[in-house]
């Protein structure tokens, strides 16, 4: 096992991890793993070439962290959507490397007068990455305030695909959601088969199982997503011409990728009591 600290685009710290099951590159900005490679396979995620690497914005790719809120600001006051955890700097808590030969980095941030100002509850944030035959990662929320929390969520991960056009997901049929894509009101809808992506998906999936998958027929692959502490998932693909509107994407970037999120979003509302965590896990397997 190897881990090195380098600095990576724009100066940003990243850890690369390389053990006997796979290779990892996580960015210690933003607590985000940005590369996922077992041996002799491709990488399972997917960056954007035209990414931004700058403090204050957010990497386009990877595995971002979407906290304490997923999208809009829930109460109106003009925070960033998403929360305030993709555009900030963690801290590197612990290095491990495990009995069966894996590697685990946990990155954390803890509450400030800064994050105070903008969101007023105290916590410790950790995100604990064990880079093995799989990848885990666990997102985990501990209140250390005296009064209970409510936060919604993601791992907002970008899966690269060899070519969307022959990519389904899977483990969702049957499965309502909220369209938000189609009128931008979020119309609940129920799967029929399979999710082909054949124009802009913006859905958060209700009462979702946990294991699902993207098949993806041109890489001749199969990704499988098993989560839990988690009742919904979003399925998010921007297509053509969100996607050429978008600075930190190429404009056929949409072509190699779609998002499968882990999420408490919606009505999925997480109550954190004081004193006490929550995790939210999800593993990627080829």
């Amino acid at each position: 096992m190897t881990i090195t600290h380098v600095a990576g685009k724009g100066g940003l710290p990243m850890i690369n991890v390389s053990n006997d099951h796979a290779d990892a590159v996580i960015s210690v900005y933003a607590g985000q793993v940005l590369s996922f490679t077992p041996k002799g396979a491709a990488d399972v995620l997917f960056v954007s070439d035209k990414a931004y690497y700058a403090e204050g914005k957010a990497i386009k790719g990877g595995v971002p962290i979407c906290w304490p809120w997923f999208g809009a600001d829930p109460e109106g006051k003009g925070r960033p959507a998403h929360g305030f955890m993709r555009n900030r700097m963690w801290s590197e808590w612990e290095t491990r490397e495990n009995a069966d030969g894996s590697t685990t980095v946990i990155l954390g941030v803890e509450s400030s007068p800064e994050t105070l100002a903008i969101w007023p509850h105290a916590f410790r944030l950790a995100m604990e990455i064990t880079v093995g035959k799989t990848l885990q990662l666990a997102l985990v929320t501990r209140n250390t305030g005296d009064a209970a929390f409510t936060i919604t969520q993601a791992m907002h991960t970008y899966f690269a695909v060899g070519d969307i056009a022959q990519a389904t997901v899977t483990g969702l049929e049957g499965t309502q959601y909220l369209d938000k894509a189609a009128d931008g009101n979020g119309a609940t809808k129920q799967q029929d088969g399979a999710i082909s992506i054949v124009g802009e998906v913006d859905r958060v999936y209700l009462g979702v199982p946990a294991e699902l998958a993207i098949v993806d027929g041109a890489l001749n692959r199969t990704i499988r997503i098993t989560s839990s502490g988690n009742n919904t998932a979003v399925v998010w693909n921007p297509w053509a011409k969100i996607a050429a509107g978008m600075a930190d994407l190429q404009d056929d970037d949409y072509t190699r990728f779609v998002c499968v999120e882990t999420t408490n979003a919606a009505d999925d509302v997480v109550e954190v009591a004081a004193g006490s965590e929550f995790r939210l896990l999800a593993e990627y397997a080829l």
